[in-house]
Parts: structure tokens; sequence; C-alpha cells
């Protein structure tokens, strides 16, 4: 016999368990399509070289450029978090992402080849801006989950406080970004541009629709009052002047913005001068998100129990190490041993290419532990933006210091020099990594 009681109890757990699993499905879905972005991203950059014949550095400065709209993300976030439609807040902005990455790529693909590069480049930002959208109201629910404490019952698992979901997601995006660059790989010398763009065009629209049919009340998300945006920014600038936030924050954007990136001089280093394949880089990137899915479970199975700081240090200097490698690489020393440039494309720059993403898993795991409750939205949107910012001063650095030491589309000589300065200052921010605290407790959480 069974009391009313055990069966209210029976039907609150089953409820919880099914607005798990929808939410896991619905972010599952969300991060895995945002993974697999890199797609139609991998055949821009050949679109732009081939088709539209720029250089190294208008390349860059193009494909760096079209990131400006993730840089609005605190305001999305702001938005998010105050703004409710029809009583949800977190779906509608996910839905209307999905619907301006459709309505930018289709638009694209149907048009002609000859198509401007400031047309493109229009194009490429409402792409990015609804990809931004889409990211907050994603972080925002993973943030959100992030600070319910685990439940008692057995059948209803609150996952996310110890890291779980974020590793979750994460792995999520990895597995849409192996999947992406696998089809990028095979199909970008068998299928035109336009193709491409148009099937990445229909996956998003598909995803909007998905969206759209789900009411946000069934993913048991917790219940945050209504707020208007002005209190909600009054509440976002009180978090960032905590100390443990804004150093942590101001640490890991710099973290990127120091590193002169030279990536699209190292494409067409690759492309130009070694004549390797695009096949052989869309492996390279399969074998990158084939590591990041991999970090994913590493990081959730044996490293959360590790102190951020020191996690996070040893992947930043991993990452000078291996820039030293590619030194080694341009100079030919690889060669000389035997082993042949595409498998080192395919390996190390793999590797390296994702490596500057390691970061985000712990830290955002963290910052989780760190945000007050409610504004986990805006936290979160303030994060990637600047970490946005700060890839694009990146990129810039990176164009102003191949243009000084006259890297060109045909002239690599000062490669090698390019890529010294470019891991010197990748070991710059291990020098103020105090700035990270080493363990966040809970009492902390109040205090602070």
């Amino acid at each position: 016999m069974v009391s009313s009681k055990g069966v209210a109890n029976s039907k609150i757990d089953d409820d919880d368990g099914g607005g798990d699993k929808l939410m896991r499905k619905v972010l599952g879905l969300g991060f895995s399509v945002q993974g697999f972005r890199c797609f139609p991203w991998l055949v821009v950059s050949f679109f732009l070289k081939d088709g539209l014949n720029v250089n190294p550095s208008t390349l860059q400065i193009l494909l760096s450029s079209a990131n400006l709209p993730m840089v609005g993300k605190p305001l999305y976030g702001l938005v998010s978090d105050s703004v409710y439609i029809s009583g949800q807040h977190r779906v509608p902005y996910i839905a209307f992402g999905a619907f301006l990455q459709a309505l930018s790529w289709l638009a694209i693909a149907i048009s002609p080849s000859s198509i401007s590069v400031f047309t493109i480049s229009i194009y490429l930002l409402l792409s990015n801006l609804g990809a931004s959208i889409t990211e907050v109201g994603n972080d925002a629910i993973v943030a959100e989950m992030g600070k319910q404490p685990p439940s008692s019952t057995k059948h209803s698992q609150q996952p996310s406080s110890s890291g779980n979901l974020q590793s979750f997601v994460w792995i999520a995006s990895s597995v849409g970004g192996v999947a992406g660059n696998l089809l990028g790989g095979i199909f970008i010398s068998r299928l035109s541009p336009q193709s491409m763009f148009m099937f990445f065009g229909l996956l998003v629209a598909l995803q909007f629709f998905i969206t759209i049919s789900i009411r946000e009340s069934s993913l048991g998300l917790p219940k945050n009052p209504s707020i208007g945006i002005k209190k909600q920014l009054s509440e976002l600038s009180a978090a960032l002047r905590k100390p443990k936030i804004a150093y942590s924050i101001s640490w890991f954007a710099l973290s990127y913005a120091v590193v002169p990136l030279l990536n699209g001089t190292m494409f067409f280093y690759q492309t130009q001068y070694l004549k390797i394949d695009s096949s052989v880089l869309g492996i390279s990137k399969v074998f990158g998100q084939a590591t990041m899915l991999l970090w994913g479970v590493i990081y959730n199975r044996y490293l959360k129990s590790i102190s951020p700081r020191k996690l996070i240090s040893a992947i930043q200097a991993t990452i000078a190490f291996l820039m030293i490698s590619d030194v080694l690489f341009v100079r030919g020393f690889y060669r000389q041993m035997g082993v042949p440039d595409t498998l080192y494309v395919v390996i190390f720059s793999g590797f390296l290419e994702v490596l500057f993403f390691f970061k985000f898993l712990p830290f955002t795991v963290l910052l989780a532990q760190l945000c007050p409750q409610g504004c986990e939205g805006s936290i979160m949107a303030f994060l990637m933006s600047a970490v946005a910012l700060a890839f694009i001063v990146s990129g810039y650095l990176g164009v102003a210091l191949a243009s000084y030491i006259k890297i060109t589309g045909s002239d690599f000589s000062g490669l090698s020099l390019g890529l010294v300065i470019q891991a010197s200052c990748t070991l710059l921010p291990i020098f103020w990594s105090s700035c990270i605290p080493e363990y966040v407790k809970t009492k902390d959480k109040r205090k602070d």
C-alpha cells in the first residue's frame, strides 16, 4: 500500500527527472549545433582565399572582425535575465538566435559566387549575432543549473553542481565540432561552398523549429523573480566588483588578448606554401575536436579536484610549448627527421588550435560557483564578451606583427620569429595567475 504522500513524491521525482532529461536534450542540441558551426566556417576561409582572393592579413581581419557581435553578449545576457517572453527568458532567445543564423547562412547560400567582401562580411556578422544570442541562453541555463544543490532523491539528480553539466555540454559541443570538421574536410572538395552553407542554414532552421516547440517550464529551471534591466544591471555591476570575479575574468581575457595570433598567416603557409590539401586541414580539425571531447571526459573524471589556478596555468604553458614546436616545424626540423608535413599539421596543429579553449571548462566551472544567484546569464555573457573582444585584439595584434616582420602571402621568411614572439607573449599571463582563486568554498560565496 502506497501513501498519497509517497505517490506525490514519486510524481515529483518523475517530473524532475523528465525535466532534467529534456534540459539535457535542449542543451545537447544547442551546443552540438554550435560546435557544428565549424562546418561552414572551414569553407569560409577557403572561399575568402580562393574565391575572393584576399591576402593573409585581410583574411585575419575579416575573421576577427566577424566576432564583433560576440562583444555585445552582456547586453543580450541582461535582456535574457530580465525580459521574459510569454513567461520564458531562455528558450525564446535560443530560438531567435537560431533564426538569425539560419537567415544569414541561407542568404549566403543563395548569393552569387561573385558576392562582395563587404556583403559576406555583413552576413557573417549577422550569423555571429545569432550565435552569440543562442550561446547566452544556453550558457545561462548551464550556469543556473550549476548553482542547484544535488538532489537527495535517487530518481532526480541535479548533476551540475560538481561540473558534470559543464562537462556534458562541453562534450556535446566537441561532438558537433568533430562531425562538422569531418564532414567539412570530406565535402569541401566535392561540393560548392554555397551547397555547404545551405546545409548548415537548414540545420539551424531545424534547431529553430525544434526549440520553439519546447516550453521552458518543462526544463526544471530554478524560479528566479523577474526584475527590470536597470536592477539587473545594478546586480551585474555589484557582482563584477567582487574581487574574485573581477580579477578572474580580467586574467582570463588578457590571457588571450596579449597573444598576437598568426592564424591567417599559418593558414596561408600551410595551403599556399606547403600545398597541404584542404581535406588534411579538415582531418586536423577533427583531431583537435576529438581531443576536446577527450578533455571533457578526462576533466570530469580526474581533474575537477585540482586547483583551477594550477590547471589553467599548466594549459597556458602547454600552449607556449606547442608554439615553439611550430617554430621547429616552419624551420623544417621535423621534416628532416622524416615526419611528413601533413602528419604534423593533423596532430600538432590540430591540437594547438583547440588547446586555447581547454581553459574554458575549468574556468566556467569556477565562475559558475562564484557568480551570485539571479545574474548567471549576465556574468557568463560578460565573460564571453570579454573573451570575444580579447580574440579580436589578438587577431589585430597578429596582423600588426605580421606586417612588422614583413610576412606576406608569398614571403614567410619571418614566420619563425613571429612564432617565437607569439610563444613569449603566451607565457606572460602565467606570472599573474594569482588572480585566479585556488579553490572556491561555499562560505566564500556568501561573504565576497
